[in-house]
């Protein structure tokens, strides 16, 4: 994973729990709001009576809508799993597993898992390693087992919490056998490994789903454009993706019946061009049901066009991480709500997702890659104690209200403030709501005959939500 967009992170934060979300009354709006100076974080705001518009209106339209969601979440890295199920008390495991995955938590419903090993793993090792020069077709050597020691357990509490939880999984890399390199460093997938990657990929997912695992959706390769030096990479390139996805991937699963979800790319917003080509190939395009994407370059505008081009197939934003490489709550939090949580959904994300949900106080455990990462959570690993990050609030305006299944509608965006709407399963609104104003900003919400107005201040989110 590479880390350079100079605006996702804050300094960390550790205070109480965000208050559950309760009923919704059907007379009033219920308002969470945090502020840019941390006075109020996701914090419950008396309710608002129902009026009538004026002056500055954002305007719901329940009719028009748009994708339908998963939801929005964290990955069960290696580095994540282990902290939580060796680092943390019973008690402290599942106070912050109900806290994430809960109902009256953030009500994580998205998350993702990496196939072998990331940056974020102790070791780096794939489900069917072999000693150099030698190869394994027959797949007689592999095995889940690392994944059986703290990933496994630690997604199936999340499923336990949360049955709605759709599951993503993303190799970092082929075995080495199968590689120019014959390493998980660097490299390409050789030609001739085609079938034996497709079948590597679809014994994962039989052998997942056997521990009741269900893997929903699937890249190839996380990042295909990046060989990083020092952790398990692959560079696929577009035509390589289509070649595999269309003569071998796509067919095994169709083959076994396999009800999973390809996703293209899963990588950065600055180059298009990448997942079109595959979208574009007649092979490959069948099986593709989207694309995944990554905050690291470019702009989240880019999913539009790609959508429009293809309105048949999905997007899903998987992957951006927060870091100590640019310390400021404000700027941080203000980036993480405009492009992740509004931006994204704004530009047909079903689901979003950050990337570590927790790591130490030493950003890790990690085996070469990012130094200075933050999860969702810190986790103390000599006290098991929980810290609160910026991207825990962030999330949480949406997580907490959002629910699976929910469809995006549309809303206008006025003077600056970003906002996105959804309307949930039971009927019920919800309005998240950026002011990028330098000063606080009076402004009405009107859907159908019911409106309200509220003032936000400089820099903070509120999330409404409504009948």
């Amino acid at each position: 994973m590479r880390i350079f967009q100079a605006a996702v992170l804050a300094a960390l934060v550790a205070l109480p729990m965000a208050a559950h979300a309760g009923p919704v009354k059907a007379n009033s709006v219920r308002v969470w709001e945090t502020d840019a100076d941390q006075s109020k974080l996701l914090a419950p705001q008396a309710d608002i009576a129902f009026g009538k518009a004026s002056g500055t209106v954002i305007t719901i339209d329940p009719a028009q809508s748009y994708q339908s969601m998963v939801g929005f979440g964290a990955s069960m890295t290696d580095a994540s799993a282990y902290l939580i199920r060796n680092k943390m008390t019973v008690g402290q495991r599942d106070a912050l597993m109900g806290d994430l995955f809960g109902k009256d938590g953030l009500n994580f419903s998205f998350t993702r898992l990496t196939i072998g090993a990331s940056d974020f793993s102790r070791e780096h090792y794939s489900y069917d390693d072999m000693p150099k020069g030698e190869s394994d077709p027959a797949m007689a050597h592999f095995s889940i087992d690392a994944a059986r020691a703290d990933v496994i357990p630690a997604v199936k509490q999340a499923l336990a919490l949360n049955p709605k939880l759709t599951v993503m999984a993303s190799p970092w890399s082929a075995p080495g056998w199968m590689k120019t390199t014959d390493s998980l460093i660097q490299g390409s997938l050789k030609p001739e490994a085609y079938p034996y990657f497709a079948d590597y990929l679809s014994r994962y997912l039989k052998d997942m789903r056997a521990e009741g695992v269900d893997i929903t959706l699937l890249t190839l390769q996380n990042e295909p454009g990046f060989e990083p030096d020092s952790y398990p990479g692959m560079r696929v390139e577009p035509a390589s993706r289509a070649t595999f996805i269309g003569g071998f991937l796509g067919p095994k699963l169709k083959a076994d019946g396999d009800r999973t979800k390809i996703l293209d790319y899963d990588h950065n917003w600055d180059l298009p061009s990448s997942p079109l080509t595959v979208l574009g190939d007649a092979r490959a395009s069948p099986y593709v049901a989207g694309v995944a994407w990554h905050c690291y370059a470019g702009d989240v505008a880019a999913q539009g066009p790609v959508h429009d081009a293809y309105p048949g197939k999905d997007a899903y934003f998987t992957e951006c991480s927060g870091g100590e490489w640019a310390p400021k709550f404000s700027d941080t939090f203000d980036w993480t709500v405009k492009n992740l949580i509004i931006g994204s959904t704004r530009n047909w994300s079903k689901g979003v997702l950050m990337w570590n949900l927790a790591l130490d106080e030493n950003f890790g455990p990690h085996k070469g890659g990012c130094g200075d990462c933050r999860g969702i959570v810190t986790i103390d690993s000599a006290t098991g104690v929980v810290t609160k990050n910026i991207e825990y609030y962030a999330f949480g305006h949406a997580s907490k209200f959002v629910r699976a299944g929910a469809v995006r509608v549309a809303s206008n965006e006025v003077e600056g403030i970003s906002n996105v709407a959804f309307r949930n399963p039971d009927g019920g609104l919800v309005l998240i709501a950026l002011n990028g104003n330098t000063e606080a900003k009076a402004f009405s919400v009107k859907a159908g005959r019911k409106a309200f107005g509220y003032t936000l201040p400089a820099g903070a989110v509120a999330t409404f939500v409504w009948k």
